[in-house]
């Protein structure tokens, strides 16, 4: 078992550095000694993977990950905790930590300069607060990548990984499923980190396609739709769509009826297909010339 999961050792280290938890920041760091050898078996790296992780807190993580690939590239906001990692990582050589924000640094050229051609794969106990937004942006650069491993809240992981047409799709559902294949692999309680957050938390692994399942005419309209359809989920796809689009409601009326679309339905009732075929619409209409 990592000395890394040993709440107390922990703890001592972090005070040695003058090191406190900032809520802002959504720090929570894992000491359960099961979570993160399983995280890091089920990522999919081997010894010729290297390995992005985001926020690695103590590092617990992030030393499970360098005993079994091939290089790790770690990225920290928080200046605070590179002296701690520097301590908590110094028997690897295989480690390199950057202070930086994952979501304003060069992913793409990073991953050119780390790792090359070789395969990579993103690993990482995401703070709740930026969970879609990084997510999303991880997906929409269509990175070198072949797996995004990450902890997120258990209802944000729920909803990520929920078949769009399913009562418990959203926006970010759809979004998921048309870059990725989400697995919901295990679920983690609140009591595995310290500080303990207030709700438990669940390991996703979204597998990236070559292709997207559908065909979108335009995928800038298609992720418009799928927002507007989602932006007031109790109202009927007509008035999601004329609100979210900013279109007379005869007009979206017009666009569901040529997709084949009751105008009643609902944004959780449609399907990935369903959200294609009105973009299609949209587009070879040119409805949003403008917009």
């Amino acid at each position: 078992m990592s000395k890394l999961t040993d709440i107390n050792y922990v703890k001592g280290i972090l005070s040695k550095h003058g090191f406190t938890f900032s809520k802002a920041l959504g720090q929570n760091f894992l000491v359960n000694p099961s979570v993160c050898p399983k995280m890091a078996e089920l990522c999919g790296v081997d010894e010729h993977t290297g390995v992005i992780e985001i926020g690695p807190g103590a590092g617990v993580l992030t030393n499970e990950l360098a005993k079994i690939s091939h290089k790790v590239v770690a990225i920290e906001l928080d200046k605070r905790l590179l002296p701690v990692l520097q301590e908590t990582l110094s028997e690897h050589d295989n480690i390199k930590v950057i202070n930086d924000d994952a979501m304003k640094l060069d992913l793409a050229g990073l991953i050119k300069d780390e790792f090359g051609d070789g395969e990579v794969v993103i690993c990482a106990n995401l703070p709740y607060y930026i969970t879609s937004p990084l997510i999303m942006r991880l997906l929409e650069e269509k990175l070198p990548i072949s797996a995004i491993t990450v902890m997120v809240q258990k209802e944000a992981a729920d909803r990520i990984c929920a078949e769009p047409g399913t009562r418990a799709s959203g926006a970010i559902s759809a979004a998921v499923h048309y870059y990725s294949e989400p697995q919901l692999l295990f679920k983690v309680s609140a009591g595995s980190f310290i500080p303990a957050p207030k709700v438990d938390s669940a390991v996703i692994r979204l597998n990236i396609l070559k292709e997207p399942p559908v065909t979108a005419a335009d995928e800038k309209i298609f992720f418009k739709v799928v927002k507007a359809s989602f932006l007031q989920r109790r109202k009927t796809l007509s008035n999601s769509l004329s609100s979210g689009l900013s279109l007379p409601k005869q007009q979206v009326n017009e666009i569901l009826a040529k997709a084949n679309i009751k105008p009643t339905a609902r944004a959780e009732e449609m399907t990935m297909q369903q959200f294609a075929d009105i973009t299609s619409v949209i587009f070879s209409g040119n409805y949003l010339s403008g917009k």
